[in-house]
């Protein structure tokens, strides 16, 4: 992966381009998800944005846009939308994002610094080709301000950046699965799960889990495709992810599993016209360490 991976893609008709970023302080708890992004719509590139802003186990801020024209700025700094702007202070390595709500009250300016190497999804990939995306995703140490109420605090916490292009085809899925765990020590996990209309389980599932973290000896960033993984969760009556739990077969060979186990912490559920957005922080437990990630159910309600 090369520093060409972080200027927008190329758009042509149905194709996107979207940098997400996600952050959790739990000492002061306050966590957020913010996303910024690009689509080619009747020849013309518009701009969306997405944001969710958690104090204290509640949605504070809530604020969405899309089909808004791009701007002229250079890289990823014509795109504005719904508050959120986003940055790419040193490729790979370190962004800035931003967030406003409507009226002032709620916002953030983050900055993020990579602890992990990139966590890759490749179009060839199951999950990539079922879903029709690609990209990266890095854990990152985030600080900077957020805005509660009209009173600024200073964020300290960790996090995870993606990136990501392509064009799902919503005809032929009727769900998208989004984990990130962040561990101390800067390890974590990145997956993706993606279920075809005709899936009769979980089992038919395309999942693609990334393990991340560094070897103990050189210090150096490691990123490791999990060959088995396995993915098993509790919703609540209303469908939204309560529990969660992660087997992790490193490689075909493994005998044994790495394990992880979540709960919920805060999360809300967002109209998205067609599909509906569960978005969850999570508290999570793995190889003796404690976190915190994302869980997001992405799903077709038609």
């Amino acid at each position: 992966m090369s520093v060409d991976h972080e200027v927008p893609r190329e758009l042509a008709e149905g194709l996107s381009d979207a940098v997400t970023v996600a952050f959790s302080d739990p000492e002061a708890d306050v966590c957020g998800v913010a996303r910024i992004g690009r689509a080619m719509t009747g020849g013309e590139v518009v701009t969306s944005g997405l944001a969710v802003l958690f104090a204290g186990g509640q949605p504070v801020a809530v604020r969405a846009e899309g089909g808004v024209p791009a701007g002229e700025g250079v890289g990823w700094g014509g795109a504005e939308a719904a508050g959120v702007w986003t940055e790419v202070v040193d490729p790979l390595r370190a962004w800035r994002m931003h967030f406003d709500d409507e009226d002032g009250q709620h916002g953030f300016l983050l900055d993020l610094e990579s602890v992990s190497a990139p966590a890759e999804l490749d179009a060839e990939v199951p999950a990539g080709k079922l879903g029709g995306m690609q990209g990266y995703d890095q854990l990152v140490k985030v600080t900077g301000k957020v805005t509660i109420g009209g009173v600024e605090r200073s964020f300290v916490g960790r996090g995870q950046r993606g990136h990501s292009w392509g064009a799902p085809d919503w005809d032929k899925l009727t769900m998208a699965r989004t984990i990130g765990v962040w561990l101390e020590g800067d390890a974590g996990v990145t997956l993706t799960a993606v279920r075809p209309v005709k899936a009769a389980s979980h089992a038919d599932e395309a999942i693609h889990a990334v393990l991340l973290g560094r070897d103990g000896e050189t210090d150096e960033q490691l990123s490791l495709v999990v060959a088995d993984p396995r993915v098993s969760t509790t919703y609540d009556s209303d469908g939204r992810q309560r529990h969660a739990g992660l087997e992790l077969y490193e490689t075909d060979e493994a005998p044994y599993a790495r394990r992880a186990a979540g709960e919920v912490s805060c999360g809300t559920t967002l109209d998205l016209g067609r599909l509906r957005l569960d978005c969850a922080f999570f508290t999570w437990r793995m190889d003796g360490r404690a976190g915190v990630g994302r869980y997001d159910v992405l799903r077709r309600v038609d």
